[in-house]
């Protein structure tokens, strides 16, 4: 038995730490909040500032784990170099850890030293700096802070007027102690998805079927399982994301983001090294392992022979349209009324607007209509309401 230190406990967290615990594994979930998801489900519990370095590590000494596992961002990364040299393992590597919770060290990596097709970008650390490097990309461009979790201060800029704006938007969704933006050129494309990409501490890197995503101010909305694509795209794609988490090190899952173009081909976009909340799809046994059993698999060093497409699915999420610390929830018999549709609450003590509560989950066989099967996964979602308890 391996005791995990879980860095962030919501709810991608809360099903990696059921996927531990039923292969015997102990588990301590740490978040900055009591009664994290996460916490509901681990055996032990840490409530402390993460980006605090003096707090990561008293608590690094006090548990003493085999293992640490950062599910979120706002983590002080630079003392998990501290925690490796102490013996520790770091999934995938603090390495790979510090690189991605950055978007500046990510694309610089994948751009500069890898040679990956990427959008052209510039950084910005004042608004000044920000209206400078925007007239360099041009309009329409992306604007997203340098540190951040689901899509949180992301913009769409069409013009100089609506810059104050989304810089503002970038300083109150930033993440961490980096106050930093990164300005990208607006690519069109024709679709996005997610390459959940599996390395393995003595196996060879597998791939999952891709998932289709849709976002709403670069926050996840809804996704699907496998999304069609051309096999050269596919090919282009797996190929870019070997070539970043080889580089990154380690062992664990991936959330790697591209964006494909019909004509021109695909593009990296960014990349998590943890599971996706777009891969909250393979709760539908869309594959024989979801992305949460395959990171388990990979953290402990157990064999993963085959990742296989079992059916297709559809996940839409459940977002609260209140503010209030006593969350409840009605409509949920409409969902479970459904067949081949699963339902899952997180269990978030609080719920702001907007914040996601909660997901459904639909399937059907590999031939059927996934626009079909789409639209009756939202549906659901949307007959699922947060209340005050």
């Amino acid at each position: 038995m391996k005791k995990i230190l879980l860095l962030g406990s919501g709810e991608l967290g809360k099903e990696f730490v059921i996927a531990c615990q039923r292969k015997g594994q102990y588990v301590v979930a740490c978040d900055k909040y009591n009664n994290a998801p996460a916490m509901q489900v681990a055996d032990e519990r840490r409530v402390f500032n993460m980006l605090d370095g003096e707090q990561l590590m008293q608590v690094v000494n006090e548990v003493k784990p085999d293992i640490i596992v950062p599910e979120i961002e706002a983590i002080r990364t630079e003392m998990l170099y501290e925690c490796e040299k102490q013996g520790i393992q770091v999934v995938p590597s603090a390495r790979a850890v510090n690189y991605t919770m950055n978007r500046k060290a990510i694309r610089e990596l994948a751009h500069t030293e890898l040679g990956l097709r990427t959008a052209n970008y510039q950084y910005a650390t004042t608004f000044a700096e920000l209206q400078s490097a925007a007239q360099v990309i041009g309009f329409p461009c992306i604007i997203k802070p340098l540190m951040s979790s689901s899509g949180h201060g992301q913009s769409k800029v069409d013009s100089a007027d609506e810059l104050q704006a989304a810089w503002d938007c970038a300083c109150e969704g930033s993440r961490g102690d980096i106050m930093e933006v990164i300005v990208e050129q607006f690519i069109p494309f024709d679709y996005e998805i997610t390459l959940l990409t599996v390395t393995q501490q003595n196996g060879p890197t597998l791939f999952c079927p891709p998932i289709g995503h849709v976002q709403k101010g670069g926050d996840y909305q809804e996704s699907f399982q496998p999304r069609a694509m051309k096999p050269e795209h596919l090919e282009a794609a797996q190929q870019m994301a070997a070539k970043v988490t080889e580089a990154l090190t380690g062992a664990g899952i991936w959330g790697v983001e591209f964006f494909v173009s019909e004509q021109d081909g695909v593009i990296f976009s960014e990349l998590s090294p943890r599971p996706h909340d777009t891969g909250m799809v393979t709760l539908a046994g869309t594959q024989n392992l979801s992305e949460f059993e395959l990171h388990c698999r990979a953290v402990l060093g157990l064999p993963i022979p085959e990742i296989t497409q079992e059916r297709q699915g559809c996940s839409a999420v459940i977002l609260s349209g209140i503010e209030t610390e006593n969350p409840d929830y009605v409509g949920m018999e409409h969902v479970c009324a459904e067949p081949q549709t699963y339902l899952r609450i997180f269990g978030k003590p609080v719920a702001h607007v907007g914040r996601r509560m909660g997901v459904v989950v639909c399937w059907d066989k590999a031939d059927a209509s996934q626009d079909t099967l789409r639209d009756k996964c939202k549906s659901l979602a949307a007959k699922v309401s947060v209340v005050e308890k």
